[in-house]
Parts: structure tokens; sequence; C-alpha cells
């Protein structure tokens, strides 16, 4: 199936950002990519020769009639692709860039796809396919602990947890279909116990991967923090107040959130995804009510819930509007901060609340700090392996689902031919996150949404 990705092609795709810059870095990568590049580069008023060619050394010198250049050289196999490759770092004109890759093109180079330089490294098995994705985290990481993560599974860290597991299903998986081998004989190659011990020490090691994927994706994206109370509560003034711009749509009618708005702030390297709701309240209006319907559903998934109480409000109504926020959350796994806003309208005093007032600033520096130490608490846990990608997410739940078989299976005795094919689908699903188990059309899928050189 991998060999179908094999490609005598060079290809060729500017590396750097797009745009105008101090320096661009063009790449190349196939087996053309030297005498491509020979032919175009000249030191001293004179061709550069194939033969002068040492790995890994930068020469400096002209592409003809274009601009001064620094020309580094990979020979196969020890490059990113694993093939021959050559870096072009030019000034960083556009026109100098589109004109590079249009000399690079005619003299025989065709223009990369998204991802295909990473694509042929994943071919020519440089890293598995868990590896791969984690190049494009780590271009997209925006704070210390998403780069972190992503860091560690392109160094193979996810790969070898995953690699312990398969291992494990592989031992299984030989016992059972030696059974099934001689089946007329009707012998027992694996002792049941012996194979329930070891599906539920492997089940237990994906289900606390799978329970990883909340806290890793938090870290990827931004952690979840909802922003939720009664309408007119301050909601969208406190969502623009902490994002520093006029976000959300700021008005004294109540309801004017419909529907939820998200936006990221990165604060001291810590990620969060700021989550402005529809306010709460009983209503008739369709609309509103789909918006409310979301704003619970948004404090369920939040890993932080901002509740929203007006100061303006008499003493029974503020109490009464925290009993209904307090009930929404989950204190086992949430983190609530309730927050008397209006404080510049009237002061009151109360215990379990901090007085902000997201028009005047008053208290949103203390509420900075504080969820910024509960973030820093979130990512205290971030030293094991963690999921952050969707699909691995997804593949671990098949793969739970197909170990679970399995277990039932063995206590009730099912035929060793349907235990066998359960085990089978565990070890596809496990397969299919380092691409051991692949089709065209996934590994066209993942790296489509990588950039162009890379």
């Amino acid at each position: 199936m991998i060999t179908s990705f094999l490609s005598d092609d060079t290809i060729c795709a500017v590396a750097t950002a797009p745009g105008m810059g101090a320096i661009a870095v063009v790449r190349l990568s196939g087996p053309q990519s030297h005498d491509i590049v020979c032919r175009l580069f000249h030191q001293h008023d004179k061709p550069f020769q194939k033969e002068q060619i040492v790995g890994y050394r930068a020469y400096y010198g002209q592409i003809v009639d274009l601009d001064d250049a620094v020309v580094t050289f990979f020979k196969a196999p020890h490059s990113f692709t694993g093939e021959d490759s050559v870096e072009i770092s030019v000034h960083g004109s556009v026109f100098i860039q589109q004109r590079l890759l249009e000399l690079l093109v005619e003299s025989g180079a065709r223009m990369a796809m998204p991802g295909e330089f990473t694509r042929r490294a994943f071919v020519n098995r440089k890293f598995d396919l868990a590896q791969a994705e984690a190049v494009a985290d780590i271009i997209a990481s925006q704070n210390e602990a998403a780069h972190r993560l992503a860091m560690n599974q392109l160094k193979g860290g996810f790969s070898k947890e995953l690699q312990a597991l398969r291992a494990q299903l592989l031992e299984i998986t030989s016992l059972i279909e030696l059974e099934l081998d001689f089946s007329e004989e009707d012998v027992e190659f694996a002792d049941r116990t012996q194979l329930k011990s070891l599906l539920d020490k492997t089940q237990s090691h994906i289900t606390k991967l799978i329970a990883s994927f909340k806290l890793g994706n938090a870290i990827k994206n931004g952690i979840p923090v909802a922003i939720v109370g009664e309408t007119n509560t301050g909601k969208s003034t406190l969502l623009n107040a902490l994002l520093g711009e006029d976000r959300a749509i700021v008005s004294d009618i109540a309801g004017t959130t419909r529907d939820t708005i998200e936006e990221v702030m990165n604060w001291d390297g810590i990620l969060f995804r700021f989550i402005d709701t529809a306010g709460i309240r009983e209503t008739d209006e369709t609309i509103e009510r789909i918006g409310i319907e979301r704003t619970y559903k948004k404090i369920n998934e939040a890993d932080i819930v901002i509740g929203m109480i007006d100061a303006t409000k008499d003493s029974e109504a503020i109490q009464q509007a925290i009993q209904a926020i307090v009930e929404k959350v989950d204190a086992s796994h949430q983190t609530l901060f309730l927050v008397l806003n209006k404080t510049d309208l009237r002061h009151c005093e109360c215990d379990n609340a901090l007085l902000i007032s997201a028009k005047t600033g008053e208290g949103l520096d203390q509420l900075r700090d504080r969820l910024v130490e509960a973030g820093r608490k979130l990512m205290g846990v971030q030293d094991t392996v963690m999921v952050t990608n969707v699909r691995h997410y997804e593949a671990l739940k098949h793969a739970s689902l197909s170990l679970l078989a399995v277990r039932r299976g063995l206590d009730e005795s099912v035929p060793t031919d349907l235990v066998a094919q359960d085990l089978r689908e565990a070890l596809y699903y496990l397969g299919s996150i380092t691409g051991e188990i692949t089709t065209d059309e996934v590994l066209g899928n993942i790296f489509g949404r990588f950039c162009i050189g890379k």
C-alpha cells in the first residue's frame, strides 16, 4: 500500500512563510535535486559541479541571473525525506521566490503537493505516521506546553506506548491463532486466566490514553473556559476586556448573545480558549433557546467555568443565580470561579465570589491570576504521554471496543475464530495510528492539511 506513494519525481516548494521577508528558503527533494541545482548555481562565475558536493555543507554563490544564494546539499538517506535534498536560501522577495521556482520546474522539478516532503519522509521510514503528524503540531503549536507535547510525539514517545500495546496484543493473538490451526485436535494453547489478565492490563492502558485526550486537546487548542450566567450580567463585556478588543457585541438588550463566541488568549505560556455563551433564562424565542442549549453543552465541555452574577440585583436573586450555576458544574473535574460583576454600580459583599467590574477593569487582574494558577495545575500533569489528535483518539476508542468484545468472548466461551477476529480489529486500529496499517485515502487526508513546503 505504501509503495504506491513512492515517486521518482523531484519536488520543490518554498519552505518559509508566504510573503516578503529578509530571506526565503526553497527546498527540493528527489533523485534529480542535486543535478537540477548544480545547473542553476554558480560560484565565482563558474557552474557548480556535482562532484564538488559535500553533504551537509552550505555553499555561497549565485542563482544565474537572479540572486545571491546559500545552498545546502543533503544526501540520501541522511536527510529529512530520506532522499537527496537541497535547501536554497535567497532574499525574501516574492518575485525572487516565484522566479526561482519557475527555474527549478523548467529544469525538471515539479511543484510539491501539500505535506509531500513529510509524506516522503514517512514513506522512506524516517518516522511513523504519528510522528509525521507531530511535525504539523509543532508548526501549529501556540504555547510551550503544546510544543512540548508535540516534540515528545515527534521523538516517538506516543509511538513507543503503542508499540508496547501492540506487542501485548500480538502475544495474545499468536496464541489464539495457534489454537485455530489445531482446532480439529481441540487443543488449548492459551491459558484463559492469563489471557484475561493480559487483556485487562492492555485495556487499562488504552483507557488511560483515551482519558488523556481531554487534557491533551485542551493543551493543544486552549483550555476551554466557559463564561456563563443570566442575561445582561456582562459576559460579553468580560470577554472583550480579557481579550483587549471588542470581539463580542455588547448591548443593554437582554439576550443579545444568541450563540457561543470563542477566542484564544495566551497568558504566561498557557493557552486559554474563552467561550462567551448565551445568557441563561426562560424564553419562548426559538433561536435564543437554541443558544441557551448550546450554553449548557459548553458548560459540560469546559475545564474552567466563570460564573457571572449581576451585583446590582438583591441578595436573594444573587444567591439564586449562584446556586443555578453551581448546579450545572461538576466539581470533580471542573474549576468554577464565581464573579460578581458591575461592582462599579453597586458595592456589595459575597464570600464565595470575586468582585469585578468588566467595564472599568476592577478585579480583572485577580481573575487573570486565578485563571493562570488553575491553568498551571492542569498543565502540571502533562509529563506522561498524552493523546492530542482526534484521529488517534477515535482509533483508540475503536480498539477499546474491540478488546471489550474479546473479553466478553472469553467470558462467554465464544468460538475462538470470533475472538480472533475481534483481536485482529484491535490490532488494526492501533496499527492505523502509526501507519503500519493504513490507506491511500487516510494518508492523503492527513498530509493534505500540511503546508506546501512541509
